[in-house]
């Protein structure tokens, strides 16, 4: 007998980065619920990607709508707005998140130096949300170092590994499987005050991206030798 699916609530998933996470998702047969503070884009964001993939999947269902709903309806949140609509976000929707995993996708870029590390005074922006919430809900950080534009892309695989934090372990490992029906290689990263680490990666990768004139970059865990299995 398979193992049940979780039910995904994206919300910030008319953006980029949720966009991509919910059509490589949606692929892998997870039902999908996008969303959105505009139900009405919610819902139009899940009718292209449904109608993009029509052909390569149906064992799974897909629809938009407002935030709270989303979340209600759903086993796993996964959190993609942008860093200045973090908190905001998460207050709005804390009622329904509890009990629950937050996969939240924040790094703490503050333009217009996006390219430079500037992590909030706490030390990192996972673990201000996690304070917020409490102990009722499990926020788990990954995915920060992913740029948006691979995870759209189906028609390549993504070279790139996803450090995974958060404090309790069996909910680690639900993320490892999702960063896995992504495409990517999910490892365990400690706890979620390792999560400070994966967030100023992420400005030192947008660096890089400028500085050596590349586009999305990214990291690879390896044993330093040349038959480390992913």
């Amino acid at each position: 007998m398979s193992e049940k699916k979780p039910t995904i609530a994206v919300i910030g998933g008319t953006g980029n980065q949720g966009i991509g996470l919910s059509m490589r998702w949606y692929k892998a047969g997870y039902s999908l619920i996008i969303g959105s503070r505009d139900k009405n884009r919610a819902a139009q964001t899940a009718n292209i990607i449904r109608d993009k993939l029509i052909k390569i999947t149906n064992s799974a269902s897909i629809e938009g709508t407002g935030n709270l709903e989303a979340v209600t309806r759903s086993d796993v949140i996964v959190l993609t707005v942008p860093y200045a609509y973090q908190l905001e976000t998460i207050r709005s929707i804390s009622k329904a998140l509890e009990n629950k995993i937050l996969v939240d996708v924040t790094a703490p870029l503050v333009p217009p130096k996006v390219g430079t590390v500037q992590l909030p005074e706490n030390g990192s922006a996972v673990v201000a949300a996690q304070n917020m919430l409490g102990d009722n809900v499990s926020v788990i950080a990954a995915f920060q170092n992913i740029a948006a534009q691979h995870l759209s892309n189906l028609e390549h695989n993504i070279d790139c590994d996803v450090l995974i934090c958060g404090n309790k372990k069996a909910d680690r490992e639900v993320v490892v499987k999702l960063a896995g029906a992504a495409g990517m290689k999910g490892w365990h990263a400690g706890p979620l005050a390792n999560a400070a680490a994966a967030e100023a990666l992420t400005s030192v990768l947008i660096f890089i991206n400028r500085a050596h004139k590349i586009k999305g970059a990214g990291i690879r865990i390896t044993d330093g030798t040349d038959n480390h299995e992913r």
